[in-house]
């Protein structure tokens, strides 16, 4: 996910990082020379005058632009919502974290380093979680972050956050076996390993339910039909401005198709995707800052610095 400040009007014009326009160019080029084709002939196709009045255009536009305006707004429910998933996410790492380092009343000698591999663990959801919905492996997070024994428990499962979730929920009963933490405590924290489950059930929600299939292919095809008739009713009125009208039209609703297929997909690794690896670098930072693990002892995969 691009994050920028507002720059200068003119230098917002000449954007091409994050902006959809490499993925329409083509398009677009196509269209514009379509429409430089119909003008040289005059609207004709193997000598005959293809007459449509604009007047239908405005009308089509017109629904088009209301039909386009639910599927640009059912696109950001879904990327707004995976957002708050997330940043719920940090709050209750953080929460979870601190009712471990504070509530846990564990006096043996090796009693902080047990606590760091848990908060190690709450880390290891995160990234886990983040590779689940980019349907990656992510065993280069597992490997720096957990034991070898936990990791080889994690060998060929498929829902590895459920799976480390129930790591914390043992080591948390345990605790509570030996007396280290009451049934009261004991609870309040099952409750936010709940939040945990309920957070990865929203993200596999959005991530395995896409937007239906027909309204991405009826608006796909609309547009583009749209796009490349335009090109006859405009041009006994526009005559030669004809092509950048119709470029200038075309680029508005080819380019907001393409945002809305982006964004209903927010937890891929495109440009305006959500930026799942910064979110998970910053849950890391803060919770081992808490528990006051060192990052330099851990080594970082290649996937770490990039979104």
């Amino acid at each position: 996910m691009i994050v920028r400040q507002r720059t200068h009007w003119l230098k917002m014009l000449f954007v091409w990082r994050g902006s959809v326009l490499k993925k329409t160019i083509v398009q677009l080029l196509a269209i514009t020379m379509f429409s430089l084709a119909i003008y040289i002939f005059k609207g004709k196709i193997f000598d005959y005058k293809v007459h449509l009045n604009p007047t239908i255009f405005t009308l089509i536009g017109l629904a088009l632009a209301i039909f386009m305006g639910f599927c640009n707004s059912a696109s950001y429910d879904r990327y707004w919502e995976g957002r708050k998933l997330w940043g719920l996410l940090v709050n209750e790492t953080r929460s979870l974290t601190r009712q471990i380092l504070t509530l846990v009343n564990n006096s043996s000698p090796d009693a902080k380093k047990e606590k760091q591999e848990i908060v190690k663990l709450i880390s290891a959801f995160c990234w886990s979680l983040n590779y689940e919905l980019r349907e990656k492996s992510g065993n280069e997070h597992l490997l720096r972050l957990l034991s070898p024994e936990r990791v080889k428990q994690l060998d060929g499962k498929k829902f590895i956050p459920n799976i480390i979730l129930g790591f914390i929920a043992e080591w948390l009963n345990e605790q509570n076996k030996k007396g280290n933490i009451d049934t009261i405590v004991l609870a309040q924290m099952d409750h936010q390993l709940n939040q945990f489950s309920n957070i990865y059930g929203g993200c596999e929600r959005i991530h395995n339910t896409p937007l239906p299939f027909p309204y991405s292919i009826l608006l796909h095809r609309t547009v583009y039909l749209y796009c490349f008739w335009l090109p006859f009713g405009l041009v006994d009125t526009l005559e030669w401005m004809m092509p950048l009208i119709v470029l200038l039209i075309s680029y508005t609703f080819i380019a907001l198709d393409a945002i809305i297929q982006e964004i209903g997909e927010p937890f891929g690794e495109e440009e305006n995707d959500l930026a799942l690896n910064s979110i998970c670098r910053t849950i890391e930072f803060s919770i081992f800052e808490q528990a006051e693990i060192s990052q330099s002892e851990l080594p970082k995969p290649s996937s770490y610095f990039i979104d």
